[in-house]
């Protein structure tokens, strides 16, 4: 239960309802609006450490709840699995782009351009990049996550559900439905007079529900179902899962990392072996196979030796009957294999996970374009989600979609990819393909693009100051005849002076295999 997050909501100009109560609420003198949302950070559980028991028996019983917790506490305790979350969580960048589908002819170039504009400024204003952001991480972590937004003339806000509170077990129209359990509030504030000032918090349906529960009056579905649950407006609650799965994503990954620490533990008792010496002083014999010195002698001797090693960093004294001489309790020829053996079980971590260990700790050159194209797919189901709750959030514009449809894509772009993307976009402008395309997936947000343009264009004029070069595809006949002479001379030019042009423009380094590198550094 984390804090909310306050999204920007541009609605339309003919929205003028008034803010609703529980963005009124009144502490002691101090009234509280527009942003007095519940933060709920202090119910957290606290994290202990995990046993291996509980853990396989949470995992065979399928009791998410246990299992959150678990996920949740070797998110914060263990550095691979929380690396691995948000490697997952933030794999994509969460472009979006908003297109005008126009079905009727008499809606004016104006109104759709007007639509548009709105469109654009609310989901900039919602911040959905961050949102989305956060939301993957928790359903990679969590499962799932569980959310309601909340509409205002000026804004809009997505309040986070409790999730452990939240169930979904029906769908209308392939939408999710989110039942609540209102005995959270009775169980996260234990104070009358708190827990009255937290359901003002929330939008009336609560307050409601909570009500009727009080009397005994909720009803129940089935009969036999736990009290307290009752379904949420389906136009405003949501839920987001992977492949319809409420279970972590990596959850399968937590025994391997039991078992990796296990194998740590045991390495570091190996290190602190190694570093043990043993000074071994044996005392001679006579003939008779009797001690030459008598004990306090040798008592004396050892005392000496003892006084000699001094607080030395694991050096121990041993005296005997025999030879002086130096032993090492390590064995010199079991390290390397003891070190295979633990990189064995760390790559058990990965390969239980999916994600090629080369992803973190990479060490040459080596291609990875198929693993991170799995994790893309992995992730794709969530993208479309998100593509289709930012559709629903456009809701005052698309008044009459078998008109008029506003419809939102969610790029592709990865932090690994948007780069690649943004060239192929701009390669297909030459094609009369869009031309903000290439802005947006380099991260430039739709409206930023157009307000820049009109900018430099029409107001500074900065397009008859800095003129681009031109292109074979945007000159003229006469122009391109010149050029094409121009070109010629410059090949003779070439030719004449004896130089050599052309061939495959040469790979940046990040693109060439080991070999053409070791062989470029060899050559040199």
């Amino acid at each position: 239960m984390s804090t909310e997050k306050r999204f920007g909501l541009i609605g339309s100009q003919s929205d003028t309802r008034t803010p609703r109560e529980y963005n009124k609420i009144k502490i002691g003198k101090t009234v509280l609006k527009d942003d007095a949302f519940l933060n709920t950070d202090f119910l957290k559980p606290k994290h202990r450490k995990m046993k291996r028991s509980e853990i396989e028996q949470a995992i065979e019983r399928q009791d998410l709840k246990k299992i959150r917790a678990i996920s949740e506490y070797f998110f914060y305790s263990n550095g691979i699995y929380q690396r691995l979350c948000r490697y997952m969580a933030y794999l994509y960048r969460y472009d979006w782009f908003i297109t005008p589908v126009r079905y009727d002819d008499k809606i004016k170039d104006e109104k759709v351009i007007e639509g548009w504009y709105k469109g654009a400024r609310y989901l900039d204003n919602s911040n959905l990049k961050k949102f989305f952001g956060e939301v993957a991480l928790k359903v990679v972590r969590d499962g799932c996550y569980y959310g309601y937004v909340i509409k205002q003339k000026e804004a809009a806000y997505i309040q986070e559900l409790p999730i452990n509170y939240c169930r979904s077990r029906y769908s209308v129209n392939d939408k999710k439905t989110v039942e609540f359990n209102v005995k959270y509030f009775d169980d996260a504030f234990s104070d009358v007079v708190y827990r009255d000032k937290v359901l003002k918090l929330f939008p009336p349906e609560f307050r409601k529900a909570y009500i009727a529960y009080k009397k005994n009056r909720l009803p129940k579905d089935p009969s036999r179902d736990e009290a307290g649950w009752f379904v949420l407006d389906i136009n405003c609650a949501f839920k987001f899962n992977l492949n319809n799965s409420d279970f972590p994503l990596f959850l399968a990954v937590i025994p391997k990392l039991m078992d990796l620490d296990d194998a740590q533990d045991l390495d570091k008792k190996r290190m602190a072996q190694q570093l043990l010496r043993l000074v071994i002083q044996e005392m001679p014999l006579d003939k008779n196979f009797e001690p030459v010195f008598d004990i306090p002698e040798i008592q004396a001797f050892h005392n000496n030796a003892v006084a000699m090693v001094g607080d030395g960093t694991g050096i121990s004294v041993l005296t005997t009957l025999a030879n002086v001489k130096v032993e090492d309790l390590s064995d010199g020829n079991s390290t390397n294999a003891a070190n295979d053996q633990l990189e064995k079980v760390e790559r058990g971590v990965y390969n239980e996970s999916g994600v090629s260990q080369m992803q973190f700790n990479s060490d040459g050159n080596i291609a990875l374009e198929k693993s991170i194209a799995n994790d893309e797919a992995t992730m794709t189901d969530l993208l479309l989600q998100f593509e289709e709750f930012t559709e629903l959030l456009l809701d005052f514009v698309n008044k009459n979609k078998k008109r008029l449809h506003y419809r939102v894509s969610m790029l592709p772009t990865t932090i690994y990819n948007y780069k690649d993307l943004a060239k192929l976009y701009k390669e297909q402008t030459t094609m009369g393909f869009s031309k903000l395309l290439p802005q947006v997936a380099l991260g430039s947000p739709q409206s930023i693009v157009m307000a820049t343009a009109f900018f430099e264009n029409d107001m500074m004029h900065l397009d008859e100051v800095f003129i681009p070069p031109q292109m074979s595809s945007t000159m003229s006949g006469d122009s391109g005849q010149q050029n094409q002479d121009s070109n010629k001379t410059k090949s003779g030019d070439t030719e004449a002076s004896g130089g050599a042009a052309g061939g495959r423009p040469e790979k940046p380094d990040d693109e060439k295999s080991d070999k053409t590198i070791a062989n470029r550094e060899s050559a040199n």
